[in-house]
């Protein structure tokens, strides 16, 4: 099995920004009518702002040159009628600021319900292939980065767009003639914010990718931080990241570097504007072709008008930044399924356990066959051990039976039927399943057996914990079998561990049992009683067995030995011992 850091196969291209912009989108529609009511109040915000360098305009004009020739009540009434449209379009920014960052985390929570139920769709070789803390990163931190921009960048830029034509229609109202001043400096602005966009969107997006290596490097780190201390090798590990760390700050100054110039660069250019305005008023002036009230209130206006354009161009740093982490979370999203069950596929029903397989190759990937024209025959009742050297393909003939994985060739039958005509989940329900790496969840230990069988009883939950030898250790727990098991099982030993999976699987009453190295984290004493109570629970049921320890499988019904993709050998532990060949050589090689 291709190990997590392979990742083999074809790259996916990264979505176009339209394509990436429609699909949030799509997520806004479902409050369509919240986001209506809120850019409306964004509206009314601005159009009180709007309105307020007209006020101001008014109050300079009732003024004249000289002592006294002041109308104080006119300059007052525009003085209060400026501060409550100021005001009011305060408060209803702020609401309109604090509804969007609601829909921003209700958004922030419908992509992680959307993704986590497309990560329970996904095919286990998507797992293989990918870093665990990278599809973490893209659940948490990428979805966080595209809640916050809809939160923040949404209503600025709505705000900005509002203030931009109204102030343009306003200084068009006031003097056409000063608007030319600003003739050059508009499409001046406009193209270098296009083309600095351009330069910055792929910065952005290598900059989520690092951090998605970093986070995933780091969770693989601590998770085998154990072994790391016993071979004394944090210096190395430290150096690693170091060496990641410092890619994704790199990955970041890139991004940022480049984008921070965009601001300054767009405020200078509007400020040679705001130049040309004031010499043109001035010069407007002389020919008393407007007057002060006019020239103040576009001064005021062009202000307004340049503002947000430095605005926007400032937070176009956010806005791809939260484009780039959308396209890693919508890959994900498009991640191709497990195969879906096949038309009139039936639900596997009363299984009997007969399992077969014809002439069957698989490899994970397309140039690498691992197993040749695999052949196999188990009755039902039976147990079949699957026995070899390390990277035989025992494990891939457990992911083909349980339909991790579809063969490439020839077929694989249960009851006499090919096992791509049954549903995915009846079939994977017809298996019980101990594996070598262990799983536990947070919650109690009858919880932890219970998992497999829904209204399971306590007697019943007791029953298969006193099968697989692990009722006393229960009892002897303060709570006992309401004890809570940390996240992973952190509080109990890698034994105990296993014995609770397997206390599990004796509970799923299931016709077939796969077990992988299930014994491999138990003493020899335990083993032995845990063989014994295996046996006798899955009397009549179908078997499979990989074990490396020999000792542990020369009562099965059958054993393969598998080399290379190969059964090379196939009987009873007594006939392939008689015919000292791969097993007996197998077996013998673990006493000397």
């Amino acid at each position: 099995m291709p190990g997590r850091g392979d990742r083999g196969g074809e790259k996916r291209k990264p979505k176009d920004a339209k394509g990436t912009l429609i699909r949030i989108v799509k997520y806004l529609s479902e409050y369509v009518w919240v986001v209506v009511i809120l850019v409306i109040l964004s509206f009314l915000s601005n159009l009180g702002n709007l309105l307020g360098p007209r006020l101001a305009g008014k109050a300079i004009g009732a003024t004249e040159a000289g002592a006294g020739h002041v109308d104080m009540s006119i300059v007052l009434h525009y003085a209060i009628l400026m501060l409550v449209f100021y005001l009011g379009g305060s408060i209803l920014n702020f609401l309109a600021n604090i509804g969007m960052t609601r829909v921003g985390r209700k958004i922030a929570r419908n992509m992680r319900r959307d993704v986590f139920a497309k990560l329970m769709k996904l095919p286990v070789g998507f797992f293989d292939r990918n870093q665990a803390g990278d599809i973490i990163s893209r659940v948490s931190y990428d979805i966080d980065v595209v809640s916050m921009s809809l939160s923040m960048d949404v209503i600025q830029i709505l705000t900005s767009v509002v203030t931009v034509v109204g102030s343009f229609l306003m200084m068009l109202i006031i003097s056409p003639p000063l608007i030319l001043c600003m003739i050059f400096t508009i499409p001046v602005s406009i193209l270098f914010t296009r083309r600095m966009s351009r330069k910055t969107r792929p910065l952005y997006a290598k900059r989520s990718a690092a951090y998605g290596v970093m986070n995933g490097f780091a969770e693989e780190m601590f998770t085998g931080q154990k072994t790391i201390l016993a071979y004394a090798n944090e210096d190395t590990i430290t150096e690693r990241f170091s060496k990641i760390n410092r890619n994704a700050a790199e990955a970041y100054r890139n991004a940022d570097s480049l984008g921070m110039q965009m601001g300054p660069t767009v405020g200078m250019i509007n400020n040679f504007g705001l130049a040309a305005i004031g010499v043109g008023g001035a010069i407007l002036y002389m020919f008393r072709i407007i007057g002060l009230e006019q020239i103040s209130s576009f001064v005021l206006y062009s202000r307004k008008f340049s503002g947000p354009i430095n605005e926007i161009s400032n937070i176009v740093n956010e806005i791809f930044s939260a484009l780039a982490a959308a396209e890693r979370v919508f890959q994900l999203l498009d991640e191709p399924e497990e195969v879906a069950d096949l038309y009139g596929a039936v639900a596997l029903e009363n299984c009997r356990g007969q399992v077969e397989a014809k002439n069957v190759s698989f490899g994970y990937l397309p140039e690498k066959t691992i197993l040749h024209d695999l052949n196999l025959e188990a009755k039902p009742g039976e147990t079949v051990a699957i026995v070899g050297p390390t990277g035989a393909g025992k494990t891939t003939i457990i992911n083909l039976l349980m339909r991790f994985y579809d063969v490439n060739d020839g077929q694989i039958l249960v009851d006499g039927a090919d096992v791509r005509r049954y549903t995915m989940q009846s079939l994977r329900r017809s298996f019980a399943m101990v594996l070598q790496d262990t799983w536990v969840f947070r919650g109690t230990i009858f919880d932890n057996i219970a998992y497999g069988k829904e209204g399971a009883t306590m007697e019943e939950v007791v029953e298969a914990a006193k099968a697989a030898r692990i009722h006393s250790y229960i009892m002897r727990l303060p709570q006992g079998y309401h004890t809570v098991i940390s996240e992973d099982g952190g509080n109990i030993s890698k034994g105990q561990k296993q014995l609770l999976t397997i206390a599990r699987a004796m509970l799923y009453n299931t016709r077939m049992l796969i077990l992988d190295e299930a014994t491999s984290n138990v003493d020899t004493n335990t083993e032995q009683q845990v063989q014994k109570a295996i046996r006798s629970l899955m009397k009549g049921k179908t078997c499979f067995v990989i074990a490396h320890r020999l000792s542990t499988i020369q009562n099965a019904d059958k054993i393969l030995v598998v080399d290379h993709g190969d059964v090379v050998e196939q009987g009873n532990h007594e006939t392939l011992m008689a015919e000292r060949g791969f097993y007996y050589k197998l077996y013998a090689s673990q006493f000397e």
